[in-house]
């Protein structure tokens, strides 16, 4: 091939990818390059070498006029497998069916569709080794990609190979196969450029002129076979030379416009027919330039020159030539040949490509078309195509004649692009919208919009306040909108700690909020209990919060059908009140119902946040190694949808452990990333708290403890307290001990938890002497064994057994000191086991050595995957929580019982697992 002169290294490179599907491995390459380097080639050679092992192919290539239509990329990939669709699960069979556009119904979670893709390519691999190859990948549509994207980081035990070749990406692209493996093709040395020129032109060159054009080329394959090809015979006998001033792939855009530009007229209209059609259909090519009166022989000018080939599929010799036929066209020619396109696209088959076409051949506005396209963008928004959706309206908006209608469809692109990710995007269209008119309505919604954008991309303590205006301004208009806009300023509030506009201050504006249209939702309870704690205390506002905790919990238990959907997106903000309530009970189940909700729907964009808050609620109950395990599980997600990651429960499960230098590592971060204000600087002020705590630094302890008092976390506010007096009382701070105290006390009277009230007693016990002390020990362990929180009943044992040794009661110590490190130890609290340890030693005794279980030899994820199936969990229910294929869950169980000595499931159901 000689395309690929001088490629051997990476020839080798994709072979080995290749080929090692058919010894059951799987990989995953991202051939990136410029323009011209030799990337469709590469793909080329892979095709061959599986065709000559025998591997299925399936193959896709991404077109610059397509990137509009919602998983049009995916669709063109997984045609030849779809047979295989059938034993999909119904959910991701009905996803994946919506997604394409086999069938309507309800708009699939993108990264459910994802899952279906994986189950699909890991079916068809069963039936033997498969190819998945992906040409011009930076130019598929958003959410192709984003499957794409999805299924290359997570096939692990499958055959398949996933093969992606992609244009270099410029500074500001986002590209969403960042961190895959990749193979760089860079320019051709001079000798193997001048080996491919010499083949290339198959005729005598002056060796000053080779050289020169070898020079011009700059070693870029598609250059070096292009440019000679637009050059006169006496040239390049004696003269062969190109102006040097622009790169090489424009150089070589720019020969393939000058090229295409001598041919006949009807030719050159044919060939933008061609390149305006992304989908290659020679029918519809036939049809369009009928339309025109050219006829089919005007077609083979543009061969000759070796501009297009046309088969069963019209293919360009090179997406530059596509690119430089469609730009070097003059507007009336581009309008002529996309209205040719319409008339001969089947309008009730592709009712959105017909009207693609149409928009782009109207001249001026034309309310038919912008009504149309806004038909498409719900039809494209129904398969979950976001940014498809986004790309119609805002092609709509630019075709409506009257200024009002414009400035609104404006407003809901931006609401659509917004939706897709591109809020920079949704912030120009915005500025379209923003220039009117707009009624009263769309103009609070466009406020609304623009405090959304600014605090996804700032995060800047003047959020709360623009989202209050947009509130007030929606309050008469819509109540329900305004209510959630008030209540999402709060909750915004107290995540940015926002100078100025305090919680405290957004919660008196929002006492304003109209009440609610109809019988109050959780949503509700939830504004209205808040706004009563921050302005009129805690006492006053647990009532409401306590009935909005319950009313979100009750829908799982069915007592409110129909309100899941409209709530579910407060779980969050409901799971963090129960812990400001020391609600135990609700907090355990609202943490869990988080993440299953969020696993069933396949919304990879929320789970890693559910993730985040049920592990830290797993590390209070004490189930520290689960916790771990939905860390790393929300670690690899972020990395999967290329979300920014979220530390916050590596931060506690750190300062659980004792581990100084990370948690400190991951507090710097905090701090760096969010100032010295907002939530995740909180939560790293008590995890500082927690870890000197158990580290004995009780004055850094008290420090980190009462940074946490002066926030607006409600939550963490809650769990401070306790850290509190526990820090003062051993620093010797008896004053602050009883300050928090009292504190604490005011909020178990008002909750009435067990939870709370066995804090109470515990802090009681540590600010008291003799037996009043001794006395709220007990009453404390007696309570918090009767609630789920584990790891404070065992540091209450820890503590209660540190007073007793102080007391000189040694014997009564080691009973407690025991209990608490045996404890400690089982939930890796490994600092506070630690302090057990030594007051065990000083009362005499010693801390019995853990022994060594058989499941230590698991890796984290290999134990995560053994306690899911240890459930009786089927591999393909395990692979739908964790987001695998069951072919990976299958590999990850054979590992599991090689290394435990077991051959079956029911074998590692009997085994204790931690």
């Amino acid at each position: 091939m000689t395309d690929l002169v001088g490629r051997r290294a990476e020839r080798d490179t994709v072979g080995e990818v290749v080929s090692g599907a058919q010894a059951g491995r799987s990989g995953v390459l991202v051939v990136r390059g410029e323009a011209g380097i030799g990337k469709s080639a590469l793909l080329g050679h892979a095709r061959h070498v599986a065709a000559a092992a025998g591997l299925r192919v399936a193959q896709a290539v991404g077109v610059e006029s397509e990137t509009q239509f919602a998983f049009a990329g995916l669709h063109q990939l997984l045609v030849p497998l779809l047979d295989g669709a059938d034993s999909l699960p119904g959910p991701q069979h009905e996803a994946l069916a919506v997604a394409l556009g086999l069938r309507s119904g309800e708009a699939p979670d993108g990264f459910l569709v994802a899952l279906a893709t994986l189950n699909l390519v890991s079916e068809a691999a069963e039936d033997g080794p498969l190819l998945c190859l992906v040409d011009d990948v930076q130019w598929l549509d958003q959410a192709s990609a984003q499957v794409l994207a999805f299924v290359a980081r997570r096939v692990a035990a499958e055959p398949v190979v996933l093969v992606l070749a992609r244009r270099d990406p410029g500074e500001d692209d986002v590209d969403p196969f960042a961190g895959l493996p990749e193979l760089p093709l860079g320019r051709l040395a001079d000798s193997e450029a001048r080996a491919l020129l010499v083949a290339a032109v198959g005729t005598p060159l002056d060796q000053e002129v080779r050289d020169r054009v070898v020079a011009e080329a700059k070693g870029n394959p598609l250059a070096l076979l292009e440019l000679p090809r637009g050059a006169l015979p006496h040239r390049l006998a004696g003269g062969f030379g190109l102006p040097d001033v622009l790169s090489v792939p424009l150089r070589v855009e720019e020969e393939f416009r000058r090229r295409s530009g001598t041919l006949p007229a009807d030719t050159q209209l044919l060939l933008l027919v061609a390149a305006a059609e992304p989908t290659g259909d020679q029918g519809l090519l036939w049809r369009a330039v009928e339309q025109l009166g050219i006829s089919r022989h005007a077609a083979a000018p543009a061969e000759v020159a070796g501009l297009v080939e046309i088969g069963p599929l019209v293919r360009f010799r090179h997406s530059l030539a596509r690119s430089a036929v469609y730009r070097a066209a003059n507007p009336a020619d581009l309008r002529r040949a996309h209205g040719a396109l319409a008339a001969a696209t089947d309008q009730g088959l592709y009712p959105d490509r017909h009207v693609w076409h149409r928009a782009q051949a109207v001249l001026g506005p034309d309310e038919d078309v912008a009504a149309e396209l806004e038909r498409s963008a719900g039809r494209a928004r129904a398969r979950g195509g976001l940014a498809a959706a986004a790309a119609f309206l805002q092609q709509a908006a630019e075709l409506t004649p009257g200024s009002a209608q414009r400035a609104g469809r404006a407003l809901e692109a931006a609401y659509a692009k917004h939706e897709a990710g591109a809020s920079e995007a949704a912030g120009e269209l915005l500025s379209r919208a923003a220039a009117g008119p707009l009624d009263e309505l769309q103009q609070a919604r466009l406020e609304l919009l623009r405090a959304q954008i600014a605090f996804l991309l700032t995060r800047g303590s003047d959020v709360p306040g623009l989202l209050l205006g947009a509130a007030q301004r929606l309050a008469p208009l819509d109540p329900s909108i305004a209510r959630e806009t008030y209540l999402q300023a709060l909750d915004t509030a107290t995540i940015t700690g926002g100078r100025g506009r305090r919680a405290r201050e957004v919660a008196e504006a929002a006492r304003a909020a109209p009440p609610p249209p109809g019988a109050p939702r959780p949503a509700d309870l939830l504004l209205d209990g808040l706004v009563t704690t921050f302005t009129q205390g805690y006492d006053a506002g647990v009532p409401t919060l306590r009935r909005a905790v319950e009313g979100f919990v009750g829908e799982e238990r069915g007592d409110r059908p129909g309100g899941e959907e409209e709530d579910r997106r407060w779980l969050w903000l409901a799971g963090r009140t129960a812990l400001a309530l020391f609600d135990n009970e609700n907090l355990y189940a609202l943490a869990e119902r988080n993440v299953r909700l969020a696993r069933e729907a396949g919304a990879l964009a929320t789970l890693p946040i559910a993730l985040l808050f049920r592990a830290a609620t797993l590390v209070l109950s004490g189930e520290a190694a689960r916790a771990t395990d939905l860390a790393a599980e929300g670690r690899l997600l972020t990395q999967t949808v290329g979300a920014v990651p979220l530390h916050q429960a590596d931060l506690v499960l750190a300062a659980w452990r004792g581990d100084r230098a990370e948690t400190l590592a991951l507090q710097a971060a905090a701090v760096r990333a969010h100032g010295h204000g907002g939530a995740e600087v909180t939560l790293a002020h008590y995890a500082l708290a927690v870890l000197h705590s158990g580290l004995g630094s009780y004055p850094a302890a008290l420090d980190a403890a009462e940074r946490v008092l002066e926030s607006d976390e409600l939550p963490l506010i809650s769990l401070a307290l306790p850290e509190a007096v526990e820090a003062a009382s051993r620093a010797g701070q008896p004053g602050r001990a009883v300050a928090a105290l009292e504190e604490l006390s005011a909020r178990a009277d008002a909750t009435g938890t067990t939870w709370a009230r066995g804090l109470v007693a515990r802090s009681r016990a540590l600010t008291s002497t003799g037996a009043a002390a001794d006395d709220g020990y007990r009453e404390a362990i007696r309570l918090l064994d009767d609630c789920r929180m584990a790891s404070h009943l065992a540091r209450t044992h820890l503590v209660y057994g540190e007073w007793l040794r102080r007391e000189g009661r040694r014997q009564d110590a080691r009973e407690q000191l025991g209990t608490a490190y045996e404890l400690l130890s089982g939930m890796g609290g490994e600092a506070f086991a630690a302090r057990a340890a030594r007051e065990l030693r000083a009362t005499g005794a010693h801390p019995s050595r853990r022994s060594a279980q058989p499941t230590d030899v698991l890796t984290a994820h290999e134990l995560h995957v053994a306690r899911l199936v240890a459930t009786g969990a089927t591999s393909r229910e395990v692979g739908a929580q964790l987001f695998l294929s069951h072919r990976t869950i299958d590999a990850h169980l054979r590992n599991i019982f090689q290394k435990l000595g077991i051959a079956s499931r029911r074998q590692l159901r009997e085994l204790p697992l931690p």
